[in-house]
């Protein structure tokens, strides 16, 4: 089946998701700006939407495509505050929502090694420390992705894990775990070279949302792939 995908967001990223979704065969439908859904997103219009916005705009965003029956796939980060009710109102209405911080298959993969390398040195002389670096137009500092990173590392064990915030060019994301003892140090590092890998993987969980019901995060994608 192809999929009909309803962009939200006209900004970098929902370009490239645009660009992405039609290089992957699917069918480009619209593009909305990160205030538009206030009019509503018309029924049958989309098999599927994917949300790239603003914090203030991502909750209405998804509230529109639930009310229209639309499945929707939201990479919008620092709206936690309202994520849960969301969450809520979302399984209520028997609708379906993928959210994550971050769409890169190599984040969740580095996340593992994060939570890996935490397990074994949280009763070990090391100091850890976390440095993410984005561009500079990125609005939240943590990244959602540094937040995911220190969760997976306090659940290993790890404790309290400081974060540095680099905001600085166009980088598009870079974090490293920095664990540090007295006399060595050990460095783990991801890199993302483009946006295009945000986009890759939000489209690929956008289609894998079609038809369920349901709160995802983009590990449950990633499960299905094992």
């Amino acid at each position: 089946m192809t999929a009909r995908v309803l962009v939200i967001g006209d900004g970098k990223m929902g370009r490239a998701v645009s660009q992405v979704a039609v290089e992957r065969g699917c069918v480009l439908v619209g593009m909305f700006g990160p205030h538009e859904m206030s009019r509503g997103v018309p029924r049958g219009l989309a098999d599927v939407a994917i949300e790239f916005t603003q914090p203030e705009a991502a909750a209405a965003n998804v509230r529109a495509c639930i009310a229209a029956k639309v499945p929707v796939v939201s990479g919008t980060t620092g709206w936690d505050a309202e994520l849960d009710a969301v969450r809520e109102e979302v399984t209520k209405a028997g609708g379906a929502l993928l959210h994550a911080p971050n769409f890169s298959l190599g984040v969740h993969v580095f996340r593992r090694l994060v939570e890996a390398a935490a397990k074994i040195t949280a009763k070990a002389p090391f100091a850890a420390h976390l440095v993410e670096t984005h561009h500079a137009a990125k609005l939240d500092a943590p990244s959602g992705t540094a937040r995911l990173l220190a969760n997976a590392a306090q659940s290993a064990g790890l404790g309290d894990l400081p974060i540095t915030s680099i905001r600085v060019g166009h980088v598009p994301g870079t974090h490293e775990l920095v664990l540090d003892a007295p006399f060595e140090q050990i460095r783990l590092v991801h890199e993302a070279r483009d946006r295009h890998v945000f986009a890759d993987g939000a489209v690929a969980a956008a289609r894998w949302l079609i038809g369920k019901r349901g709160v995802f995060t983009f590990e449950d994608y990633v499960a299905s792939l094992i």
